[in-house]
């Protein structure tokens, strides 16, 4: 376990509705090629404010270096679904683009 996942594990412990913190988790774990736990924690991100746009890029990002395809347009397509800001929309679409989503 990396320093930073200690630290953001114990942001969570006092605070587990802290969204960066939980989004800063997925992303340490989707960097150290833990697709799985990041995905959980993308999800949790996104449960807890369907408007967090990051999480669904990320999120599309992790799973396809997962080399499921299907899923990260899927997971994009929930994000453009979802109420955010229209530069979010913007990269998440050429993203589902590149896909041939």
């Amino acid at each position: 376990m990396t320093p930073r996942i200690q630290l953001l594990e114990q942001v969570l412990a006092q605070d587990p509705a802290s969204k960066l913190a939980r989004y800063g988790l997925a992303m340490e774990y989707a960097n150290m090629g833990e697709g799985a736990r990041a995905m959980q924690e993308f999800e949790t991100v996104i449960s807890a404010d369907p408007s967090y746009s990051a999480a669904y890029y990320h999120g599309g990002q992790t799973l396809e270096k997962m080399g499921d395809l299907d899923q990260a347009r899927a997971f994009y397509r929930r994000g453009l679904a979802a109420n955010i800001d229209a530069h979010a929309r913007g990269e998440i679409q050429a993203a589902l683009d590149i896909l041939g989503g």
